[in-house]
């Protein structure tokens, strides 16, 4: 996928008027060699869109589509040349694929256009662009400027169950709709923190290396800590209050460097981040790990109507505590940022009870959201006859219900 191809998809003459809404919509999305749509136009309102079709009919590709519009990776996490669409003839595989959309926001009409750029020599690796209104952009966290996105996946049904890494990515999610700039933040800390396992696994002892890679994560890990702070101390305000029938929540964060973050200033704690990664150097080398730092904090969630954390409770249980923080991180982003994130929810009528089925989705009519949801089943979702898009999906095609 050429340069011009993405910014010819992101820039059309439909992207520039438009009067500025409350909210954040969707209201055009283009596909071009993206998982197993080549070509996709989608035209969308304002209200909530419904996907409704069998397993393996691109529903869940659509999300993640629309993840890319915002900083990350994307809701799978999948390399970039994992989403080129792959024929299933003997025609060879696409060299790129590229994402756009026209977006209402309260700014007025923006358009975002993101995909696989193939490198310009033959050395050079190809890379991710990112064009606004058809300008380029140095780095992805200008996407959160303009999107926030947040999704729940089956996959994450078991986030209080497993280890602390795919919490943590969740927060940050969270933690990006309310503070664009924290995905750069992870992104440079995460950066300079493999390098300094790579010099430390090579044996190198060169002081100034370590000295500057050290510098940098004190920063940015203390500044995406704080973020974090932030981010926890507010979300658990709002989670305490419960949704109808969902569950109160409480959030905290657990780790060093955030019970640091809470009694100290932030440059004394960037000092100590310093002066403990200096001093963990020979054991880091020898475990091969990174003994300290904000990668080894975690989110703490407890169910509050049940009085225990939400490890402990059941399938069920925890699938509403999740569904309760989503909802309570989407009514904080509206009041922080005027306008809600994107909603993305894969699959998730089947696993709620009829009462949270249509509780969830007078709640995102009620705010105002543009909530996409995945679905086999086009019953479950009738009490949204009238306030959504329903579109099936079929073979990488698209039709209204």
């Amino acid at each position: 996928m050429t340069a011009q191809a993405i910014s010819a998809l992101a820039y059309s003459s439909d992207a520039v008027a438009g009067a500025a809404p409350a909210l954040l919509a969707v209201r055009q999305l283009r596909l071009t060699d993206f998982r197993n749509y080549r070509q996709l136009r989608l035209d969308c309102g304002m209200e909530p869109v419904v996907l409704v079709g069998e397993n393996g009919a691109g529903k869940t590709n659509l999300l993640e589509a629309l993840s890319f519009l915002a900083p990350g990776r994307g809701l799978r996490r999948a390399r970039l040349d994992e989403v080129c669409r792959r024929s299933r003839s003997e025609e060879p595989p696409a060299a790129g694929w590229a994402v756009a959309a026209t977006l209402d926001t309260p700014e007025g009409r923006v358009a975002i256009g993101t995909g696989l750029e193939a490198g310009r020599s033959e050395t050079s690796l190809a890379r991710r662009a990112v064009r606004i209104d058809g300008r380029p952009m140095q780095s992805q966290t200008a996407l959160g400027r303009h999107v926030a996105a947040v999704w729940l996946t089956p996959q994450l049904d078991r986030l209080f169950l497993d280890g602390a890494t795919e919490r943590r990515r969740f927060l940050d999610r969270l933690v990006t709709a309310l503070h664009p700039e924290h995905a750069g933040d992870v992104a440079a800390y995460e950066n300079a923190q493999r390098q300094r396992s790579r010099l430390l696994g090579e044996g190198n002892r060169d002081p100034h290396w370590f000295t500057a890679l050290e510098d940098t994560m004190a920063r940015h890990g203390v500044a995406l800590a704080a973020a974090r702070a932030d981010t926890v101390q507010r979300l658990d305000s709002a989670a305490r209050l419960g949704v109808g029938p969902f569950p109160r929540a409480s959030l905290a964060m657990a780790g060093e460097v955030d019970r640091w973050i809470a009694s100290m200033a932030a440059i004394d704690v960037e000092d100590r981040l310093r002066g403990e990664l200096a001093a963990s150097r020979p054991r880091d080398a020898e475990s091969g790990t990174t003994s300290c730092g904000p990668h080894r904090s975690d989110l703490a969630v407890r169910h509050l109507d049940l009085d225990l954390p939400a490890a402990e409770g059941s399938t069920g249980q925890q699938k509403a505590v999740l569904v309760s923080i989503a909802l309570a991180h989407a009514r904080l982003v509206a009041l922080s940022r005027g306008r809600p994130p994107l909603l993305l929810l894969d699959e998730i009528a089947a696993h709620l009870d009829a009462e949270r089925r249509l509780a969830l989705f007078d709640e995102v009519v009620a705010l105002g959201v543009q909530s996409w949801m995945t679905g086999t089943d086009a019953e479950l979702f009738a009490p949204l006859a009238g306030r959504a898009q329903i579109l099936r999906v079929a073979n990488g095609s698209i039709a209204a219900v």
